[in-house]
Formats: C-alpha cells, structure tokens, sequence
C-alpha cells in the first residue's frame, strides 16, 4: 500500500490519533463484518509516508484475494492507497520474513523553501557538500551494532542490523538519500540522514562514523531528521511468498 504520511500518528494504532493501521482495521471490518486486525511489515512513524508498505490479515470471506484493493480503495481516505492485494499462505508473516527495505530520505538544500515540496521533503539552505556524505557511506554500510543511530526509546531485543546499501545523490538542489537494509530501529533512517547532513555541512568528519557506531551512544550522533523528508519505497521479500 501507499500511504501520505503527513496527518497520520503513524502506522501503529494509537490510543489518542488517526493511523494507517487504525483505518485499515476500520475499513476492513466495515467491509468484511469482523473484527479485523491487519499486521503491517514496517511500523512506519508520525509522519513517514510509504510507497510500498505490506499488511496481512486474516479472514473467513470468500471474496478474491485480488479483489480487496478495489473494495478497500472505496472506503480508505485517498490519503491511504492499496496497490495490490492477493492471498498468501496461512502461516506467511511479514515481519518473519527474510526481506529487505528501502527507505528514501529526500532534502531540498536551496536558498528558499519550494511550497509545493513541504510535505515530502526536508528544507535546509545550509550548504550540504555531497561528496563528504558519500564518503561517510562506506563506514555504515555492513553488519553493525547501531545503538548509536536509534531512539532510546526503542523496544528491541538487539541494535544489530545490516545495511546492504546507501546511495546518495544531487540532482540540482534536490538530494537523496537511499538506505537499503534487513530492517531499522525506532528513528534510525531519520538518524543516518540527520548524521550524513552533519557530515556535509562540515560539523562532522566522514570517519567520524567509525567513533559514532563504537559509541554506542545516541548523543554521539548527529539530530533525528524531520519525518517528513522519510518515505518507505519499497519492501522485498527475499523469499517467495508459497
């Protein structure tokens, strides 16, 4: 599904807030006369839009797996997109899935603010020096241990993750940063680029990621990036869904 972040407390349902979690239980219950909980791949947070998040629920309809994207797409607020819909194995569960995401962190580094990009992009007219981002990439890249780069209030068993890849590009006065990972911890993609935007305005060294990951410290980092630069794009699962 694709969702538009931006008036949503997030994915999680919440006791005081609209989420996406929360209108797709809504919607689906109306529809289906049950009591439905969906259980999404990614707990995206306050803010962070999707391209392509994924959601499972169960069920004891008889409508077609291929059908429930049109029937949810009439009742969903046109904020909240489904792209696909199909039915999948009883015992299949996102989140135990061995996958890979891809997270795009977007900023418009300029000397004014384009109206038309507010909602999805991170304004900054402080100078970002791409070449110096790219040269902290490599430090990040890997299997780490990144406690450093995650809200203390994360619930986690472990702060080891591995990233496959992060690509960071200028097109003009738009910048782009694409983190492709096996999973992330509570603010950790706002994090990496909050620290790489330090790194390009020249308050941090490129190997100052090295220093940063062996902290293991929050306060080592550079700032959470505002969530609305952060948009999930894709989600791939590394297995066949059977």
């Amino acid at each position: 599904m694709a969702y538009d972040g931006t008036h949503y407390n997030g994915w999680q349902v919440q006791p005081n807030g609209i989420t996406i979690e929360g209108e797709l239980n809504r919607c689906l219950t109306e529809l289906l006369q049950e009591n439905i909980q969906v259980i999404g791949a990614s707990r995206t947070d306050s803010g962070v839009h999707a391209l392509g998040n994924v959601a499972v629920f169960d069920t004891d309809s008889r409508i077609p797996g291929g059908k429930f994207s049109y029937a949810l797409n009439q009742r969903l607020p046109e904020d909240i997109r489904v792209q696909k819909s199909e039915e999948v194995s009883p015992d299949f569960h996102p989140r135990h899935c061995n996958s890979r995401k891809t997270y795009e962190y977007h900023i418009y580094n300029a000397e004014f603010p384009l109206p038309m990009k507010r909602l999805y992009t991170y304004f900054t007219y402080q100078k970002l020096t791409v070449s110096r981002m790219q040269e902290a990439v490599p430090y990040l890249v890997g299997e780490h241990d990144f406690k450093s780069f995650c809200s203390p209030a994360t619930q986690a068993e472990t702060t080891v993750r591995t990233i496959y890849d992060i690509q960071v590009e200028q097109n003009g006065a738009d910048l782009i940063i694409r983190v492709i990972g096996n999973g992330f911890l509570y603010n950790m993609v706002r994090i990496l680029a909050g620290t790489l935007m330090e790194v390009g305005a020249c308050r941090k060294e490129p190997e100052a990621m090295l220093e940063i990951l062996a902290a293991r410290d929050r306060q080592a980092a550079g700032p959470t990036a505002p969530a609305c630069g952060l948009t999930l794009v894709k989600y791939e699962f590394l297995d066949e869904i059977k």
